[in-house]
C-alpha cells in the first residue's frame, strides 16, 4: 500500500479526536488525523510525522496525518489501512489457498465484522484490528478500552458455534516488535475475551509491517501471548 503526496512536518497538538497542528516547514497546517485512539505515546509534541497532502485542495484540512516517527522506526497510524492490507494480503494467497468470496462490512448477529470470506470450501468471518501501541518490543491492543471489541469477540465465538469459521487478525502497523499481547492493564476484559475466543475455536493471528513514510506492506506473523503478565500457566 501506496501513499502519494507525502510531507514531513512536527507535531505540535491534538485539538480533538480527528485535528492536530502540525508545523509544515514553519507552517502550522491543521491536519485531520486518520486515528481516534489516543496515540498518546505516538503524538507527542515535537515528534517528526508525515502527512498526505488531500487530493481536493477545497477541503477544510488539506492534509491527512498518516505516520510518526518513533525512535529509529515509522509507525502508521491510518485506521483505514489495516482493512485495506488484510484484503490484499488475503487475495494475494495468504493464509488461504483459495478464496471464491471476499466481501467487506458483514453483518452477523448484532455485529457487523469486517469481512465475510468463502476460501477453501469455508465460511469464514474476520474481523482486522489496527495495532498502534507498543511497548518493550511488545505490541498491545487495545489502547483505549473497547466493548464493541469485546462483543466482536463474544459474536466471533457464536459464530463457531453455528458452524462457521472465524478469524480475528490484529496488524501490527509498524516493524521490530517480537511479541503480541492484549492489553490487560488498559482493558483486562478484553483480554479475557480475546483468551476465551481462541477457547472456542477461533483463530488469532497477529501480523507485523514494514513501514515507511510513504507505505506499508505486511511482512509476516509473530508469536501472540494471551495471558497476563505475571500470572503462571497451568502446564
Amino acid at each position: 500500500m501506496v501513499y502519494e503526496r507525502i510531507q514531513p512536518g512536527v507535531f505540535l497538538s491534538r485539538t480533538n479526536r480527528f485535528l492536530a497542528e502540525v508545523d509544515l516547514g514553519g507552517r502550522i497546517e491543521r491536519c485531520h488525523v486518520k486515528n481516534t485512539g489516543r496515540c498518546k505515546e505516538l503524538l507527542r509534541r515535537g515528534a517528526p510525522v508525515f502527512v498526505q497532502a488531500a487530493e481536493n485542495p477545497d477541503r477544510k484540512t488539506k492534509y491527512d496525518l498518516i505516520s510518526v516517527r518513533k525512535r529509529e522506526q515509522v509507525v502508521n497510524i491510518d485506521s483505514q489501512a489495516p482493512n485495506r492490507l488484510f484484503a490484499e494480503w488475503v487475495q494475494n494467497g495468504n493464509l488461504f489457498h483459495t478464496v471464491t468470496k471476499l466481501r467487506p462490512e458483514c453483518k452477523y448477529g448484532s455485529s457487523r465484522f469486517d469481512f465475510y470470506l468463502e476460501a477453501d470450501g469455508r465460511n469464514i468471518f474476520a474481523e482486522v484490528k489496527g495495532v498502534t501501541l507498543e511497548k518493550r518490543g511488545t505490541a498491545l491492543f487495545p489502547d483505549a478500552p473497547t466493548e464493541r471489541g469485546v462483543r466482536h469477540l463474544r459474536e466471533l465465538c457464536d459464530c463457531v458455534q453455528d458452524g462457521f469459521d472465524a478469524y480475528v487478525v490484529f496488524v501490527i502497523q509498524m516493524q521490530g516488535v517480537r511479541l503480541f499481547r492484549p492489553n490487560y492493564a488498559t482493558h483486562p476484559q478484553f483480554g479475557a475475551a480475546l483468551a476465551k475466543a481462541a477457547a472456542a475455536g477461533v483463530h488469532i493471528f497477529a501480523l507485523d509491517c514494514t513501514v515507511t513514510p510513504d507505505s506499508i506492506a505486511i511482512r509476516h506473523e509473530i508469536p501472540i501471548d494471551l495471558f497476563p503478565p505475571l500470572v503462571k500457566r497451568k502446564d
